[in-house]
């Protein structure tokens, strides 16, 4: 697996933004296979950055009904919570 496929995109939300001026933490969609190496792997190349540590989860998908009575279910995804060294940041813009 390349970078670019172990890491699918950086999640922007309230708390990420939080925790990403408290504790210098950022939330990255991760490759259901990848594991914590190939995550701080890829962080680490792509963003130019030292990875402190990486904790991740697998979150699952949600059942969304829409206008019919069968449900269909968002796909399940992998979040890695990235801590950076202090004083260094990855740049969203």
């Amino acid at each position: 697996m390349t970078n670019f496929d172990v890491i699918k995109t950086v999640r922007l939300t309230e708390k990420g933004t939080r925790q990403s001026d408290t504790f210098n933490q950022y939330t990255v969609v991760a490759d259901r296979r990848a594991n914590k190496t190939q995550i701080r792997k890829a962080v680490e190349d792509l963003f130019k950055v030292n990875v402190v540590s990486v904790n991740t989860m697998n979150v699952a998908g949600k059942f969304r009904r829409q206008r019919t009575a069968q449900a269909g279910q968002e796909a399940d995804w992998k979040k890695a919570i990235v801590t950076l060294k202090d004083g260094e940041k990855i740049s969203l813009t």
